[in-house]
């Protein structure tokens, strides 16, 4: 959607002011809420405002080429909907709208366990879209694989799970709005969606945030094996835990502080991503989310090591500023971003993108 009607804003730099024009106090401090003082959402900005791109000149950009595999399929951008919970706060038409605003954009969208639609719905509300399913372990493991199962039934191509929530932080700005997301609550997968998962769920057919805490690494496994569908783990801040990841099967992991809303102190995910990406080389791909606001963010992530980024908190600004419109001017005010941001530095294609790229650090 190159125009700006219905949308809701202009310029990248509108987006947040948009969103928060169009959403109540109580779940606009959902949205920006993160662990404790927020320290860790401030340094996932932070890590991108301190470094800085070098430009190569005199070299022919007339065409630029911003596609890329992501598991081997072809998308158009490299970045993607990162997992968030509970679009139906933001706006009526959810996650359906996120979906087709992808769909159109040809963007990877990752769909959350805590989705306010059922997969299955917003696979159907847009079905060219290419779709992960992100999910978080619940209490009794068979719901978990039927979850997995019904992704796969529903065309999902790979299962994003989440390894950063052994139990829910402390969200100050979120506990004063009001909004409490511990709390089990009604969603698309859980709630009125399909008698044999009511009857699994030990907690009355609804999901719940607090499920990993005696979990180990065999779980990557145990996931990994109740499908054929890969498994990209997601929440890793060291090499080490990147490593622990691929040796139990995951082909892919998202270097991730969980947008700053779990441990609060935590490294910004930039900060630590070429220390993944050293550490388990070629053995599989690597993405990272928190604090991507600009093409020229995607291009620094892209020259520490990550094939992809995620994006969280502007999908769900864009969404309350126009719902689908707005999602739609969102992906492609930042595709043409990205596409200027290439060609101004001299990148041609994304696999040009590379440590060369980096200027020095501004502190």
């Amino acid at each position: 959607m190159g125009d700006t009607e219905g949308a809701g804003f202009l310029t990248l730099s509108d987006v947040e002011a948009a969103g928060a024009a169009h959403l109540s106090p109580e779940v606009w401090a959902y949205v920006q809420g993160g662990a404790g003082e927020e320290r860790s959402v401030a340094a996932n900005r932070d890590a991108f405002r301190r470094r800085t791109l070098r430009p190569r000149a005199l070299v022919d950009v007339g065409t630029i080429d911003p596609t890329t595999t992501l598991l081997g399929e072809r998308v158009r951008v490299p970045f993607f909907v990162a997992p968030m919970a509970y679009h139906g706060l933001i706006r009526p038409e959810a996650e359906d709208a996120t979906a087709r605003a992808a769909a159109a954009a040809g963007v990877l969208n990752v769909v959350s366990t805590l989705s306010t639609r059922s997969l299955e719905d917003i696979a159907r509300a847009a079905p060219s879209c290419p779709r992960w399913f992100q999910l978080y372990l619940q209490p009794d493991f068979a719901v978990s694989r039927r979850l997995v199962e019904r992704a796969a039934a529903s065309g999902y191509r790979a299962i994003v799970l989440t390894v950063d929530v052994p139990v829910l932080a402390t969200r100050d700005r979120q506990a004063r709005g009001g909004v409490a997301i511990d709390e089990p609550a009604p969603i698309g997968n859980g709630t009125d969606v399909e008698a044999p998962l009511r009857e699994a769920a030990a907690d009355g057919d609804r999901f719940t945030l607090r499920a990993e805490a005696s979990e180990t690494w065999d779980v990557v496994d145990r996931v990994a094996a109740a499908s054929r569908l890969p498994v990209v783990v997601k929440g890793v801040l060291s090499a080490d835990d990147a490593r622990r990841a691929i040796d139990h099967g995951a082909r892919a992991v998202v270097v991730s502080n969980h947008g700053g809303r779990q441990l609060d102190g935590a490294p910004a995910a930039l900060d630590v991503l070429a220390e993944v990406v050293a550490g388990i080389g070629s053995d599989a791909e690597v993405y990272v989310d928190g604090g991507v606001r600009r093409g020229s963010d995607i291009v620094l992530a892209l020259a520490l090591g990550a094939r992809a980024v995620g994006l969280g908190r502007p999908v769900l600004w864009a969404l309350a500023a126009g719902g689908e419109a707005g999602v739609a001017r969102l992906l492609f005010l930042l595709r043409q971003e990205l596409v200027s941001t290439m060609a101004i530095a001299g990148r041609r294609t994304l696999a040009e993108i590379d440590a060369t790229a980096l200027g020095p650090n501004r502190w």
